[in-house]
């Protein structure tokens, strides 16, 4: 095997949703250019994608919020479902976009406006595909804020009894980790504000990933700033 072969076989697979031409063709061709990163597919729409993502399955969607037809929330959603190994970046042209709120509750791992630089977009990739979740800083608070208001109560959020029956099940802690990733920061600041090693750290991540059944660290801030509304 030849080492190009070698490399487009390790380089993350990414499919790109949009219904602009011009901007589908442009983030393909950022992307591209990561020897990392490889664009396996395109679609103008939610309809035209779903076929194509279930049968090349890629690591990454970056999905478009508004397109005509199937838009980029219901996209996201049969993605979620249907395909949970492939995780989606959600691109918003607004930092106030209520679309990019529907998109978090349908399962997208990523928020990132469409005015992000080309290299904030290739490690968002990157960084998804590890497990990790990437929300652009300028609409982090406004987005989890905004999620956590408006879904307290019904059904796009547990109730109070799951509430206490999910993190029952978490250890002290586990416990401290989740309120500290509620707080907005990185492994490396709990790290140090635990006095744990960065590795342990992790894998308390993980363990509370698995025990609350969360995607990713968005729904992990988001379930701890439910819980702890004062953090």
């Amino acid at each position: 095997m030849s080492d190009t072969q070698s490399e487009t076989r390790n380089a993350l697979t990414v499919a790109v949703v949009d219904d602009q031409e011009l901007e589908r063709t442009g983030i393909a061709l950022i992307l591209d250019s990561a020897d990392d990163i490889t664009v396996i597919a395109e679609a103008a729409t939610g309809e035209e994608a779903i076929p194509i993502l279930i049968e090349r399955q890629p690591d990454i969607v970056i999905m478009d919020i508004r397109m005509p037809g199937m838009g980029g929330i219901e996209a996201t959603k049969i993605i979620s479902e249907r395909i949970p190994n492939t995780k989606t970046i959600v691109l918003t042209t607004f930092d106030l976009d209520e679309y990019a709120f529907g998109s978090l509750r349908a399962g997208a791992s990523a928020f990132l406006l469409k005015s992000t630089k080309p290299e904030a977009l290739i490690d968002a990739v990157r960084t998804v595909a590890t497990g990790a979740a990437v929300v652009d800083p300028r609409l982090t608070a406004k987005l989890i804020d905004h999620y956590v208001t408006s879904h307290r109560t019904g059904d796009d959020a547990l109730g109070d009894s799951e509430h206490a029956l999910a993190l029952a099940e978490l250890t002290r802690r586990e416990t401290d980790v989740l309120i500290e990733i509620g707080r907005g920061h990185t492994n490396e600041e709990i790290s140090t504000k635990l006095h744990l090693a960065e590795s342990t750290v992790k894998s308390h991540i993980n363990s509370i990933f698995a025990k609350l059944h969360l995607r990713d660290r968005v729904h992990a801030v988001i379930l701890a700033r439910e819980t702890w509304p004062n953090l």
